[in-house]
């Protein structure tokens, strides 16, 4: 009696039954593929792996001292322009000929060319940067590993061997070469530069030499002039003889006040005051004394005689007479007489004299204004008369400066490149880089590739995953109904009863001698794994070239 089970389990032991069918195919299928996979495993060439590993350092002890003064040299850059330089072809080949990968590459360049790109594949160049590395790091600097798998040991090693050494001669001998070329470049070009620069100083010499005196005034070689050019230059003067007339108008202005105060009611009154004190004891006295002794006299006179005295009349006469020549040293002192202002004493009065002095201060600055006014006024015309030619003048001199300071700045910073190049160089010829073999060129014993335990395990596994896959398509041809739940299933009515065999246990056997017979093939094959991998430790290879030898004979 069949046991009621869930519909997927009964499905999927419905499938298993109908496959079960085709048993020995899967089995045959397995036992095939697995024979030729395991044929194609041992027939896999052994590639070893050769190993060496390097540190490239530019942080020496020579770096803090030459911080600043060298280009700095950017090592990442570096390597990899050394390993593009490495792995050409040139390089490439001689170092394939002296491990024996390549006979001459001269003889045949197409064949070479072929051989030296797949050997170019096999190089795995790889850089690890140790800066930030931590603790345990091996060193500050470029890490740089290089490896090669080659079905022979001894090739591998002498391939990488060959790779190290190409690597520290590039590395080494290469940057100081660079550096030489690199320097010089840099002389070639600095003597062109200094060509340029000396032809624009030529330039510049001439052009202000044939237009000197059309350059702008207070030029500083900037070619934009100190003053600001041309016409800058002459709103300048404009303003100078604006400005020089003005302040000639104001001294002249101020001469007329003091001419007016010198001559006028100031000197009558000096005079008057410096009466007596302009000479000594016998000196003559001048006419306001005498007019003031005269009075006196005459004073003295009326009070003793009458107005018809003749003493009287004689004194009013002489009185008179000093007053109309008073009247006429005052006349004289105030059309600015100087014999009447020394007559009067009004000379030697300090107001006259302050006066005096300030009119002849004025005078003096009055003649300066009017030279300068001159001169800026003939600056003027000259400008002006330049009026069409300056300017273009002034605009080809500013055009010639510029080409000089864009010449002379060029010079300055290539010679500044140049002076840090031979510095450069001097601290690589010094050792500016350190070059450390961490791990010296070494090929193991074990191949590492093909991984024959792994790649057995999974053809076997694949094999019979094969040979189910079979068993499984041949029941979906040819399907059957194995079971009570099939036949309702594939009717869509409800099954009644069913018949079992009539020898159960006859059925039973059958079975169980099938399920044997099978786990006797799936063990043999299983045996015959663990006996493939056992030859594989033991290191035996099928030689496929002997084989086709064979074949050939």
């Amino acid at each position: 009696m069949e046991i009621p089970l869930n519909a997927s389990l009964q499905q999927l032991f419905d499938q298993v039954r109908g496959a079960w069918r085709f048993r020995w195919y899967a089995i045959i299928t397995a036992a095939v593929m697995a024979a030729v996979g395991w044929c194609v495993v041992f027939a896999l060439p052994d590639r070893y792996e050769a190993v060496t590993q390097v540190i490239v350092d530019s942080r020496t002890a020579l770096k803090p001292a030459l911080q600043g003064l060298t280009n700095g040299t950017d090592l990442g850059a570096a390597i990899d322009s050394i390993r593009t330089s490495l792995l050409v072809d040139e390089q490439l080949c001689a170092v394939a000929q002296r491990a024996g990968l390549l006979s001459d590459c001269d003889r045949n360049p197409a064949a070479s060319l072929n051989a030296l790109a797949v050997i170019r594949k096999k190089v795995n160049f790889d850089m690890q940067d140790l800066s930030g590395g931590g603790y345990g790091a091996p060193a500050a600097g470029t890490m740089i590993s290089i490896a090669y798998r080659d079905p022979s040991r001894d090739r591998a090693q002498k391939m990488v061997e060959g790779l190290l050494e190409q690597l520290r001669t590039l590395m080494l001998g290469g940057t100081v070469k660079g550096s030489e070329q690199a320097q010089q470049f840099l002389e070639s070009q600095l003597q062109d530069y200094q060509a340029h620069l000396k032809a624009a100083e030529d330039k510049l010499a001439a052009f202000k030499t044939e237009h000197l005196g059309m350059l702008p005034s207070g030029d500083g070689g900037d070619g934009t002039g100190g003053s600001g050019g041309y016409f800058s230059d002459l709103q300048k003067e404009q303003q100078a003889v604006e400005d020089t007339r003005t302040k000639l108008a104001m001294t002249e202005n101020r001469r007329a006040t003091l001419q007016g105060q010198l001559h006028g009611n100031a000197a009558v009154l000096a005079s008057a005051a410096g009466s007596g004190r302009q000479g000594g004891m016998d000196a003559p006295l001048d006419t306001v004394s005498q007019i003031a002794m005269v009075q006196a006299r005459l004073d003295g006179l009326l009070l003793r005689f009458t107005d018809r005295h003749p003493d009287v009349i004689a004194a009013r006469a002489e009185l008179a007479a000093l007053k109309e020549r008073r009247a006429e040293e005052i006349k004289s002192l105030r059309s600015g007489d100087a014999a009447a202002a020394a007559a009067t004493g009004a000379a030697s009065n300090p107001v006259f004299q302050s006066i005096q002095l300030a009119l002849n201060q004025s005078d003096v600055d009055i003649a300066d204004l009017r030279t300068q006014m001159a001169q800026h006024e003939s600056k003027v015309a000259e400008l002006k008369r330049l009026l069409n030619t300056a300017p273009q003048v002034e605009a080809q001199y500013a055009q010639l400066s510029r080409d000089y300071d864009v010449e002379k700045a060029q010079y300055a910073a290539l010679r500044a490149s140049y002076d840090k190049s031979r510095l450069g160089q001097r601290a690589d010829e010094a050792g500016s880089i350190r070059f450390q073999v961490l791990q010296p060129p070494l090929a193991g014993f074990k191949p590492v590739w093909p991984r024959r335990t792994v790649l057995l395990l999974g053809i076997f596994v694949l094999a019979l995953g094969a040979g189910g896959a079979l068993a499984y398509g041949l029941d979906q041809l040819h399907p059957v109904v194995g079971s009570a739940a099939g036949v309702s299933r594939l009717t869509g009515l409800p099954v009644l009863a069913q018949v079992g065999p009539a020898f159960p246990a006859a059925t039973q056997r059958e079975m169980r001698r099938e399920i044997r017979h099978v786990s006797f093939a799936v063990a043999v094959l299983a045996s015959l794994l663990v006996v493939g991998i056992g030859i594989s430790l033991a290191g035996v290879r099928i030689d496929t070239a002997a084989l086709t030898h064979m074949v050939q004979k």
